[in-house]
């Protein structure tokens, strides 16, 4: 029998909304009980308030039952006070069948409403996968870990955008963040990393890779520019080229803040690199490529503007220099488990702007070849076991 993903949360819906109507009813019987010993105490107006609560967390059909309940009540409490004028008893009656009529059609329609966001966030959750490739863990001499924070409500990613790919020259990095944040800059993004991944692929050298990107930023923009937008749709970007067999790293920066440099021993070095404008800013210019030492053990984050440019309650700056001192000596899935935790508190628990975080660790060429050999020992014993299956 196969497990279907959805199938706890479904039965833990349907345990909490079957908990919960255990409130309304108890109301009801409370009410209607008090009513019958106590005729001087009217409460049966009252009994509208456990329809009234059902429709809150429960369906149509849960809500018309309460209702039904309700209005069984009220009819027990009418024939047991006959000294209660029967245009009373009939008044109380319509009013609580029209308030529950309203309730159970606002209860259906809620209920549609949210299966309906439920498909549009399923739909863009899928779409938000498959532009925001998850990193591998482990490629060529680097291990990986990230982290994306998204300013909008029920948003995975916005403007900022990041990407990994292996070629003949080594490993290439993106990490970008494009003008705007949310939804709105997603085909932006989309448009950047489609260039990056295309560029890679056909390996062009670093620099030309950076001018292809130019030019189809450069296109949309031209494209899809409004009258009022015109010359403020822009990206800045990073990207790094990391050799197999040489202790450097290759940088060109577009605008974007420069990587911060890890070593043991809480060593913390910002780079000094030579930017050149952002993407969509000039075409054709000129983008210089710095060469940087990152050697075995080193780590290098690279960031957008959203994580130094969180603001605490007192409107400062977080500082990701000085607190990420404090883990040098940890893997990047711990750093980036400290930096989620530390920047959240610092933001109060929400950002202003989207964030994105990568750390690239530098494996030793030993750890690297034990891996390798692990890594094909685990495939051979797969494919055995695959050859051994009926």
């Amino acid at each position: 029998m196969r497990f279907r993903p959805g199938t706890a949360v479904t039965r833990r819906t349907w345990q909490r909304t079957h908990t919960l109507l255990l409130l309304p009813i108890t109301l009801l019987v409370v009410l209607a009980v008090v009513d019958l010993v106590t005729p001087s105490i009217p409460l049966s107006p009252a009994l509208v308030i456990a329809p009234a609560l059902t429709a809150s967390f429960a369906g149509p059909r849960t809500t018309a039952g309460v209702s039904a309940l309700a209005l069984f009540a009220q009819t027990l409490v009418a024939v047991s006070q006959p000294t209660i004028p029967t245009s009373v008893h009939v008044v109380l009656f319509v009013t609580l069948a029209v308030l529950s009529v309203l309730l159970v059609v606002y209860s259906a329609l809620r209920e549609r409403h949210q299966a309906q966001l439920a498909q549009v966030r399923t739909v863009a959750e899928a779409a938000q996968r498959v532009l925001m490739r998850p990193l591998p863990e482990r490629i060529g001499p680097l291990r990986i870990a990230s982290l994306y924070l998204a300013a909008e409500d029920e948003a995975q990613i916005g403007g900022d955008l990041y990407a990994v790919t292996r070629t003949e020259e080594g490993v290439r990095v993106l990490i970008g963040d494009v003008r705007g944040k949310g939804l709105p800059a997603i085909g932006e993004a989309a448009l950047l990393l489609s260039a990056f991944r295309e560029s890679a692929h056909r390996h062009l050298p670093l620099d030309d890779m950076v001018g292809a990107m130019e030019q189809s930023v450069s296109r949309y923009t031209a494209d899809m520019d409004l009258e009022e937008d015109t010359g403020e749709r822009f990206a800045t970007a990073l990207l790094l080229e990391v050799p197999e067999r040489e202790p450097v790293i290759r940088v060109t920066s577009c605008g974007h803040p420069p990587p911060l440099l890890l070593r043991p021993g809480h060593a913390v070095t910002v780079p000094s690199l030579r930017p050149s404008p952002p993407l969509g800013v000039l075409v054709n210019g000129e983008h210089p490529l710095d060469v940087l030492p990152f050697a075995p053990g080193d780590t290098l984050l690279l960031y957008t503007d959203g994580v130094i440019e969180a603001r605490d309650a007192d409107r400062r700056f977080y500082p990701l220099a000085e607190r990420v001192g404090r883990w040098t000596e940890d893997g990047p899935e711990a750093l980036m488990h400290h930096l989620r935790r530390d920047l959240l508190a610092h933001a109060g628990g929400r950002l202003g702007d989207d964030a994105a975080l990568i750390a690239l660790h530098r494996t030793p060429a030993d750890r690297r070849h034990h891996h390798g050999h692990a890594h094909v020992r685990s495939t051979a014993r797969q494919d055995t076991t695959r050859a051994e299956r009926p």
